[in-house]
């Protein structure tokens, strides 16, 4: 008997999803589905149709469709999401329909109408990868269309997708929005895929109410978690519909590292009592299952979208240095002869969390270690900035120019190599600072917090940076945004220091007081010495004033000569007399000063 040979044939595939469909139809259902009916009649349809494309299925919230050419899919594509971004710019943001686009080049299987194959379910792997509004393609369709249609391509590495073999090499399209986004220039290079770079997967949170009605909050929580989490480039995030596959089961952390390949997991539960709500996280190591950290968050449901978009906020602040602390440990207990430069790097981490400067030095060796090995490591030029920032900031050496122009030259290489790191935008935007070039350290702190808005680091720097433009309001609100994301921050006593400052110059003398001591009292900074002797003297404290010059005329240097080098930072003139004056006031500078 002769079988029947399928048709098979090269295709565009094209797979989209509407983000937090759940969500919508919960808070809307009749006017969800008519506007996401008008969107595909208005826009979908009709740029696949002008594309030449055809569509193949559609669901409640997903499409698929078919292009002979690649380059007619990707263009097409780019198309739907200008015109949804311009159509959701005056729209709240809960309102908003945005796609997840995913498109692959792929030999597929024709049975009349359908289409079936690997390269149909890599599309539909690579549209979960993607950002809501965004676009993810594989190599292969980068390949065809580079050059061809005025887009670029970032490279997010090798990720592992479900039921797709071998790890996929996958980029995101850069919509001319993003392009114009990523000032200061850098060369927006890859960073290089490392073998053990941890990956973390984000489990379908518990709804322990088991309140039908609430599945799409709680759904909409563990989504916004996972988006959120993937704007963090030194680690991987196994995509949702990977994670989602776990919904409603009880699972096993063995299972789940087998399956996934992750060495991270973040379980959580929500529980609802009339308009009270408490959400539990949970992460765990999935080698050992120790409990890296855990929290719990009682809430008020007045706005719940403002509930999820806190709580989604603070608990992916708390995750990340959670992980780079366990990723610290793991490398610091790891023998020479095992180690690879991911391995050197996370040991250089270890040592920069200890915040000393005999430290600083020993985390510089070993990110220089990390270079020789792999010298396109991201993360080594970056730890290598922030040890050379460090061995200045803790007192390990006199001259700070060598060290920061090395730390700008390391963070720089770090940029080139991975331009989307927000790290890597905080590093220069504090060698800008102490260059004396305020107004660029602006520029790089901002873009560090457009990258992602919940890096906690970016926002401090943001403010330490306004407040010595003049800018002292936008200072404390960015001061305090740090502060709410990373309460427990280790360097507490330099942000609080800052804030202080940003106080002073808004003449609100007593609350700068209050948090300059408690700066001193986690941690003496020498910055936050001088804004407590200038806030007591404005409030003729004469006393207090005295007895914390004594305390700065113990420091290295002295008094005047710490007090001048801050005073040179300062790029606006009208804040640079203001605390001149205060530190006039306190007997620290004479009139000549």
């Amino acid at each position: 008997m002769t079988q029947e040979r399928l048709e098979r044939r090269l295709t565009a595939i094209l797979a989209a999803d509407v983000v937090g469909y759940s969500r919508l139809m919960g808070m809307d259902e009749e006017g969800t589905l008519a506007a996401l009916k008008k969107v595909r009649r208005e826009v979908a349809d009709l740029k696949i149709a002008e594309h030449r494309g055809r569509i193949v299925q559609t669901g409640g919230d997903s499409l698929l469709a078919e292009f002979y050419s690649v380059v007619d899919a990707v263009r097409c594509a780019v198309e739907m999401q200008r015109e949804m971004a311009g159509r959701n710019a005056d729209m709240a943001k809960e309102r908003r329909i945005e796609f997840r686009i995913g498109i692959n080049l792929g030999d597929i299987i024709v049975d009349q109408n359908d289409i079936f194959g690997d390269g149909v379910n890599l599309a539909a792997r690579l549209e979960t990868l993607a950002e809501p509004g965004g676009i993810c393609v594989s190599r292969v369709v980068r390949d065809q269309v580079r050059d061809k249609i005025g887009v670029s391509f970032g490279d997010m590495g090798e990720q592992r997708v479900k039921n797709i073999a071998r790890p996929v090499r996958t980029y995101r399209v850069l919509l001319a929005a993003e392009a114009r986004a990523s000032s200061p220039p850098t060369q927006t290079v890859a960073p290089r895929p490392l073998a053990d770079r941890p990956a973390i997967a984000v489990l379908p949170f518990n709804n322990v109410t088991g309140d039908a009605e609430q599945g799409y909050f709680v759904d909409g929580i563990t989504e916004d978690i996972i988006t959120a989490l993937s704007k963090w480039r030194w680690f991987l995030v196994i995509a949702r519909n990977s994670t989602f596959a776990y919904h409603g089961k009880s699972v096993d952390l063995k299972q789940v590292r087998g399956d996934l390949g992750v060495r991270y997991v973040l379980e959580g539960s929500v529980r609802k009592a009339g308009r009270r709500v408490r959400i539990t996280c949970q992460l765990f190591d999935t080698a050992d299952g120790t409990n890296l950290w855990a929290e719990r968050y009682d809430r008020d449901l007045t706005d719940i979208f403002d509930v999820q978009d806190e709580i989604t906020s603070r608990v992916v602040a708390a995750i990340e240095p959670a992980l780079s602390r366990a990723e610290s440990r793991r490398g610091a207990t790891k023998s020479p002869e095992h180690m690879s430069a991911w391995d050197y790097c996370q040991r250089g981490f270890w040592h920069l969390n200890k915040l000393t400067g005999t430290d600083g030095a020993a985390a510089y060796g070993l990110f220089k270690t990390a270079i020789a090995l792999d010298p396109d490591l991201a993360e080594a030029h970056l730890g290598l900035a922030r040890a050379l920032i460090a061995q200045w900031d803790y007192g390990s050496v006199e001259d700070f120019a060598p060290p920061v122009g090395e730390a700008r030259q390391s963070g720089l290489r770090a940029a080139e190599l991975d331009g989307e790191n927000p790290y890597a935008q905080y590093v220069l935007a504090q060698t800008s600072h102490w260059a004396g070039d305020v107004q660029t350290a602006i520029a790089y702190a901002s873009r560090a917090v457009e990258l992602n808005v919940n890096f906690a680091l970016g926002h401090f720097y943001l403010g330490v940076v306004l407040s010595l433009d003049g800018r002292h309001e936008e200072a404390l609100q960015a001061l305090d945004m740090g502060l709410r994301l990373s309460p427990r921050d280790p360097r507490m006593s330099t942000w609080l220091a800052n804030k202080a400052r940003a106080l002073y110059h808004l003449q609100r003398y007593t609350e700068a007081i209050e948090a300059a001591t408690a700066a001193r009292r986690i941690r003496p900074h020498a910055y936050g010495l001088l804004v407590l002797a200038a806030s007591c003297a404005q409030l003729e404290r004469n006393e207090e004033a005295a007895k914390v010059l004594a305390e700065i005329r113990t420091l290295p240097g002295g008094s005047a000569q710490i007090a001048r080098w801050y005073l040179d930072r300062y790029n606006d003139p009208t804040a640079r007399a203001h605390m001149t004056e205060g530190l006039r006031k306190a007997g620290i500078l004479d009139d000549e000063g």
